[in-house]
């Protein structure tokens, strides 16, 4: 049986009881009392229990605006503890350097809250339609991966501004605009803190061959891109050769990096 949009649903059936037995939908529409259920009874009137109080209410987000570039630590104090501190890092490398790994146990190892924005990720929340640049890359692809860094840009400022820390990670080229610094630092703001991971090509060449599905590059792909890598030697930035270190040993490094970034934010 259909009912009209808005009209009231009958109580579902009992044993015994026909599907109109106790129930009147003119009662409902006349505004008279619904009795109360079998057990039930009433607080008197004037002595209904207080609503609680471990609710949680609108809580309200401070807007995200670009992060600023991190001063240097008062002269009396000590190094920067980049464990409690509160930052935005963006990690380079190519494919099969570990930047992902890293990120995730550098983000989940430190003593304020921190979160990993992954490019690649963001990328695949396209689901149909997706362009993946490994098929060619062409204006379908750049708008995406456009986006995609736009869109985690957005999510590092919130993030940031509501006191939680941010690593992202990207396979940036230094010789290449359209995924060089320049969109992340339009994006997140100057005071992102970019590091360089760059192990050898034999590493990165073993790690990709672990991969699967389009995160899997050929090798002639992956020594294209590690050669372009080697770029950012003589750039300023930090780099970190992590060819013969694990994740932890990775993560400490780059600890030890970001207390002298902060200290002296690198010109990029």
């Amino acid at each position: 049986m259909q009912h009209a949009v808005g009209s009231p649903l009958p109580p579902p059936h009992q044993p015994g009881h026909g599907p109109a037995a106790g129930w009147s939908p003119a009662a409902q529409h006349q505004g008279q009392p619904v009795p109360p259920a079998p057990g039930f009874t009433a607080p008197p009137p004037g002595q209904m229990p207080p609503p609680p109080t471990d609710v949680t209410g609108h809580v309200t987000l401070p807007p995200g605006g670009p992060v600023p570039v991190p001063g240097p630590p008062p002269p009396a104090t000590s190094a920067p503890d980049p464990l409690a501190t509160t930052m935005a890092v963006l990690l380079i490398g190519p494919a099969g350097a570990g930047k992902t790994s890293v990120a995730k146990y550098w983000a989940g190892h430190r003593r304020v809250p921190t979160a990993h924005i992954s490019l690649d990720d963001v990328r695949e929340w396209v689901r149909s339609g997706f362009a993946d640049p490994q098929s060619g890359w062409n204006d379908h692809s750049e708008a995406q991966y456009r986006l995609a860094r736009r869109t985690c840009g957005f999510a590092a400022r919130n993030f940031l501004a509501n006191g939680i820390s941010c690593i992202l990670d990207d396979a940036v080229f230094p010789d290449r605009p359209v995924v060089g610094l320049g969109g992340w630092k339009r994006h997140v703001g100057p005071g992102l803190l970019p590091v360089v991971l760059l192990p050898g090509l034999e590493i990165v060449l073993e790690r990709n061959a672990e991969r699967s599905g389009n995160r899997r590059l050929s090798d002639e792909e992956v020594a294209r891109i590690h050669g372009r890598m080697a770029g950012w030697y003589g750039s300023g930035l930090p780099i970190i050769d992590n060819s013969q270190l694990d994740v932890p040993a990775t993560a400490r490094v780059l600890d030890e990096v970001l207390a002298r970034s902060i200290a002296s934010p690198p010109k990029w």
